[in-house]
């Protein structure tokens, strides 16, 4: 595995080199320079998606075992920090997300079916987002082979999104847990079916999946801001349409790079080329790529240390449950 991250992180530092090699590095520069208080609403926009995204996750959790708005916030910063700035295949941070709030709350199953669930509606609404750009693209033209390429890469995503569909069934949890028995015994068993068990009360309420998958959707619409305030600011108008464009494909080519660590390389060389369907020269285009690095950096550094303050507070090292999340309740699973 670390094999494999080292040769895709090399890959990616070359994409990175051939893009600086036909680039002028003091044009970049000086578009950065331009983009001055646009850096700063970049930033904020990227505050605005991730409560967006956290409000959005707090909702799945039915009343009874529902953190405090504050406490998803919080695991949501250190679940992007983990995805953006570490090599953990841009998963890693879920799976912390759903230990901190089992370690704040004693109910493991449950945190692990709210973040399961989370990510499922995560790539869904990504996935639409996607398809609504790729037909805007289409229509506008000239952007024939990076729309071959991103339909390429949708199709590659389409059994990972089945594959996540069918592991929250239960038909096919019967056939895991039967799997899980025979290789770990009764004790992974009794953790599965739990899982499952809250799992069904999660996505038993339909409108609460329903308002998350839509402010989910919301977020990354609002996520194309930073696109639009970047390239304003650098002298370089473009209509919301373009920015959405441009953030929605760019999402899909990180997303397809998963396995290089922050997409180095990868998510520089796919907004150089989609900012050229558009008519913006590549050194605004890669100046606007190292302003959404900024705003990576300018929070996930923060939550990786939120992470550590999370996992060696107080609370955790005292064993006590959050006083904000209640145990899942053990005997009725369903909804009122």
């Amino acid at each position: 595995m670390r094999r494999i991250l080292i040769l895709a992180l090399v890959l990616g530092l070359a994409v990175f080199g051939l893009i600086y090699a036909e680039i002028s590095l003091p044009e970049v520069t000086e578009a950065f320079s331009k983009a001055g208080w646009g850096i700063a609403l970049v930033f904020l926009a990227r505050i605005v998606v991730t409560f967006l995204l956290a409000v959005a996750w707090h909702w799945l959790f039915p009343k009874e075992t529902r953190p405090a708005l504050h406490i998803c916030v919080k695991i949501r910063i250190v679940r992007d920090a983990i995805n953006a700035l570490l090599p953990v295949a841009q998963v890693g941070g879920d799976v912390v997300g759903a230990r901190l709030v089992s370690l704040r709350s004693h109910a493991p199953a449950m945190a692990a079916a709210s973040v399961v669930t989370d990510v499922f509606l995560q790539i869904v609404t990504q996935f639409v987002f996607t398809l609504v750009a790729l037909a805007l693209l289409i229509r506008h033209g000239g952007g024939d082979l990076i729309a071959t390429n991103v339909m390429g890469g949708m199709m590659v995503v389409a059994p990972a999104l089945l594959a996540l569909f069918l592991i929250q069934r239960r038909d096919f949890g019967a056939i895991l847990l039967s799997v899980l028995k025979r290789l770990a015994g009764d004790r992974a068993l009794g953790a599965t079916d739990a899982f499952y068990a809250a799992l069904a009360v999660v996505q038993a309420r339909r409108g609460a999946l329903t308002a998350s998958g839509v402010v989910h959707l919301l977020a990354w619409i609002l996520g194309s801001l930073e696109v639009w305030f970047a390239f304003q600011f650098m002298g370089y108008p473009i209509g919301i349409a373009e920015a959405l464009m441009i953030e929605a494909l760019g999402h899909a080519i990180r997303g397809a790079a998963f396995a290089i660590p922050g997409a180095i390389g990868v998510q520089e060389a796919g907004l150089v080329i989609l900012s050229g369907i558009f008519g913006i020269p590549p050194e605004p285009a890669l100046a606007m790529s190292l302003i959404k690095r900024v705003a990576d950096l300018a929070i996930g550094l923060p939550g990786l240390l939120l992470w550590h303050q999370m996992e060696t507070g107080a609370v955790v090292q005292s064993g006590k449950p959050d006083e904000t999340l209640l145990p899942i309740p053990q005997k009725d699973t369903h909804l009122q």
